[in-house]
């Protein structure tokens, strides 16, 4: 087959990213598509981004796919088993966030530590007191981080300079790092009860599913701060609101949620979007249009997720914690790189 023959569809992709591809790959058939929905029935190759979900249905109106190069570190939203059972090649990027990621985890930390969401609003209200939005030092506050993988150890280097007290937990845990960092490993359950301030670096699977819920969430400190650049599903929002409202939770910094979707259209939006699919797929002679359980539970988790961005304790950005220059271009050339290397049969 020639290359020209090969075709390679990447979808949701910036202006500069599209020449790099369109440069990189010019003696293949490439194209670019807004939406996962918009990617030919026979394309061999695809490029996607964390909020493009590939399962089954995907992967049966796509007979000619082999590959799907991630352009993410995480891989949750693929079912590898539909994939592996289609023998469909999957790649993804490693290695270039634990330094961007980690200082955007601190650009969160210090926005809560220092209250500036609820000060700038109060301000803007006109009704800002010294007195009433006092915040806290970082220094010499125990810092508890889930997962002491490449992003983690960043976020403890950093956490070094600010001169607070670092635990860490995760499930392999290198002692070798603690000497080098001056850490402590310790249990989850040590880490929640004594950590002023708990970040998550850690996957997302089903041991880690809702690892922040009301039963840990309860067992915290008393207003500990949270912060979540990993991936949304690792919190309960029901569980975070209420902890926000009592108390229980100080503030929480969050670059995920559990419904993603709400960082570009909001739960109305998205509510009438689900909506509408349900009524063309129900045809005109349907009188009622009952969405699925599935759905509905979708559905309530974009009203959660929507409820958790307005409160004034909660500082938020849309899944933006990745995004530094540096970063998109080792992501754009480690991608170009995964998908020349399967052509070559040298993945």
């Amino acid at each position: 087959m020639s290359m020209e023959s090969r075709k390679i569809c990447f979808v949701a992709t910036e202006p500069e990213e599209e020449e790099f591809f369109s440069e990189k790959f010019e003696k293949f058939d490439v194209s670019f598509q807004p939406a996962l929905r918009d990617v030919p029935e026979d394309v061999e190759v695809i490029s996607i981004f964390i909020n493009d979900r590939i399962d089954e249905r995907f992967l049966d109106g796509h007979p000619a796919l082999r590959m799907i190069a991630t352009r993410s570190m995480g891989f949750d939203h693929l079912d590898l088993e539909a994939c592996a059972k289609r023998r469909v090649a999957i790649t993804h990027v490693s290695g270039y966030g634990e330094n961007t990621v980690a200082e955007h985890t601190f650009a969160l930390m210090l926005a809560l530590s220092r209250r500036l969401r609820e000060s700038t609003e109060a301000a803007l209200a006109g009704k800002f007191t010294h007195e009433k939005f006092r915040g806290m030092d970082l220094r010499g506050s125990t810092l508890g981080v889930v997962g002491a993988g490449r992003v983690g150890l960043h976020v403890i280097r950093i956490a070094a300079a600010f001169g607070m007290k670092v635990i860490a937990y995760d499930s392999h845990p290198n002692p070798l790092h603690t000497e080098l960092l001056d850490f402590k490993y310790t249990s989850f359950e040590h880490l929640i009860r004594e950590s002023h301030v708990i970040t998550l670096h850690i996957p997302l699977n089903q041991e880690t599913h809702h690892i922040l819920n009301r039963e840990t969430l309860s067992r915290c400190r008393a207003g500990v701060l949270i912060v979540n650049t990993a991936r949304g599903r690792l919190i309960d929002s029901e569980a975070l609101i209420e902890a926000l409202d009592s108390g229980q939770v100080g503030g929480a910094g969050l670059d995920v949620i559990e419904e993603e979707g709400v960082f570009h259209g909001g739960a109305t939006a998205l509510l009438g979007a689900q909506i509408a699919d349900r009524v063309r797929g129900a045809g005109m002679d349907n009188d009622r249009i009952a969405l699925p359980a599935g759905r509905m539970k979708e559905i309530s988790r974009y009203i959660a997720s929507n409820a958790l961005l307005r409160r004034p304790q909660v500082v938020f950005t849309p899944h933006n914690a990745y995004n530094s220059t540096e970063s998109r271009e080792f992501i754009s050339k480690t991608t170009s790189e995964n998908i020349l290397n399967h052509f070559a049969q040298n993945p």
